[in-house]
């Protein structure tokens, strides 16, 4: 998406397997970019192809669910870092002033200090060269149909509520005062676990967000603000405090990550990384993990949400990781785990799975059976959900049991490990995630629900909702 006008230029760059938005501002050669992402290079070959030079990089608060790429993109432009008032950092930094203004160009961007989602939180308001207020980047404050959560930044004796009370005030007292006619570019989008119920639109008006969206009724009090942005919300996934460190004290420079990561291995140097514990993670198709995947991997397709599923699953952000990649899609994938903080990927399994195969090694299968095949006996069956929690309060099978991948780690309720189970998440993809954890952890029954509860409805199995099954 780019905005044109006379004096400036804006490209939202959207990444879908976050569901984040960076922003890339242009005015008279010169450039702001907003809460870029780890990877830089395509920053500087942006600002080659406009003819401009990065001046500011605008940091929107300290991200918890990426790494963004403030110190690469400094180091290798020159420009200077910007965050919002009482932001501390391990590196150079221009801390601004609440209603601090940045010159790019002809365009004005001042910083309004927005705390509620983290302490630093600002919105940036950009004012073109008519002195006319055009647009709010809004980060983590205001999505369209959403708020930041207020549970990631306490501190000391701040809690949730404080921070959901300062952010009723920036909303009502920094934003709601501005023209409805602002465009307002949020820095996520539906996907996201920045908050609960963002919508899949990226771009929109503070006008229509003063309609529509609930955090932004004109007759709620504070109090009911803090309870309905409280209320709901899962809890954090595990990586989050960590990729805000990361963001916080700086990082290793991502061309020595991918140098290091995009690294080809023999299967015999792979068996021996294998005993010295790296983690074998397989990232192709669910449906090859299927049928054939090295013993003990962990399957996180790149055809997912890849790097939140794997910052929510493997704890050990330092974990060596060895790759089963499909050709091709080594370096890319080396920097998917980046962008989340995981830089100690040593290599790939040259050849893939097929010089696996060919060396004689053993292979692990799933079976996996049809939603049609099993409609007749499916009462009957022991069956895993692990959809998230809303998902299956929305609608699941009746004797399905429930543990949400999300928490998996933390919480296998009473499954069992030599029990078998069917397992379904909504089309398929989750599923094969929690079998491969499953078999991790020492469980050898489970068989996969091909196409998910997708299937399970387009095969007419009869299926029941939380209110009904809670009656029962």
């Amino acid at each position: 998406m780019c905005y044109k006008n006379t004096d400036m230029r804006i490209e939202q760059l959207y990444t879908k397997c976050l569901a984040e938005a960076a922003y890339f501002i242009e005015s008279e050669g010169e450039i702001a970019v907003i809460d870029p992402l780890r990877e830089v290079q395509p920053y500087v070959d942006l600002a080659k192809e406009w003819n401009g030079e990065i001046k500011y990089i605008f940091e929107t608060h300290f991200h918890a669910d990426f790494v963004s790429g403030h110190v690469d993109l400094a180091k290798r432009t020159g420009a200077k870092i910007v965050y919002g008032p009482t932001a501390k950092t391990n590196f150079e930094t221009i801390i601004a002033e609440d209603n601090q203004e940045f010159k790019v160009g002809k365009i004005t961007i001042k910083v309004l200090h927005t705390p509620g989602h983290t302490p630093e939180s600002v919105t940036y308001l950009l004012i073109d060269e008519n002195g006319k207020e055009s647009a709010i980047f809004t980060g983590d404050t205001l999505f369209l149909g959403d708020v930041g959560r207020p549970d990631l930044a306490i501190k000391g004796d701040l809690t949730q509520y404080d921070l959901a009370g300062m952010l009723f005030d920036s909303l009502r007292n920094r934003l709601m005062v501005l023209p409805d006619s602002l465009i307002v570019y949020p820095g996520h989008g539906a996907g996201s676990s920045c908050g609960k119920s963002m919508s899949s639109e990226t771009v929109g008006t503070l006008g229509e967000q003063k309609q529509t969206n609930y955090a932004l009724r004109a007759d709620m009090t504070r109090a009911e603000f803090i309870k309905e942005v409280t209320e709901g919300i899962l809890p954090p996934p595990q990586y989050f405090p960590k990729n805000a460190m990361m963001n916080k004290n700086g990082y290793e420079s991502i061309d020595e990550v991918i140098s290091k990561g995009n690294t080809a291995l023999s299967v015999d140097e792979v068996k021996r990384l294998i005993q010295d514990g790296v983690l074998i993670l397989d990232v192709r198709n669910q449906d090859e993990y299927i049928k054939g995947s090295i013993p003990q991997s962990l399957f996180i397709g790149l055809n997912g949400t890849f790097a939140m599923w794997v910052g929510a699953l493997i704890e050990n952000i330092n974990q060596p990781i060895v790759l089963v990649v499909p050709e091709g899609k080594e370096e890319e994938t080396v920097m998917r785990l980046a962008r989340v903080g995981y830089d100690n990927c040593v290599g790939y399994l040259n050849g893939g799975m097929q010089s696996w195969v060919e060396s004689g090694e053993s292979i692990e299968t799933i079976e996996s059976v049809t939603a049609e095949s099993i409609a007749s006996k499916i009462d009957s069956l022991p069956i895993l959900d692990v959809r998230k929690p809303g998902e299956y309060e929305a609608e699941h099978l009746e004797n399905a049991e429930h543990v949400a991948l999300d928490f998996m780690l933390d919480d296998l309720g009473d499954l069992k490990p030599n029990n078998p189970y069917y397992v379904h998440c909504a089309g398929g993809y989750r599923s094969v995630i929690a079998i491969s954890l499953l078999k991790q952890k020492g469980f050898k029954n489970l068989i996969d629900i091909a196409g998910g509860f997708g299937a399970i409805k387009k095969a007419g199995i009869p299926t029941t909702d939380f209110v009904c099954s809670s009656k029962k």
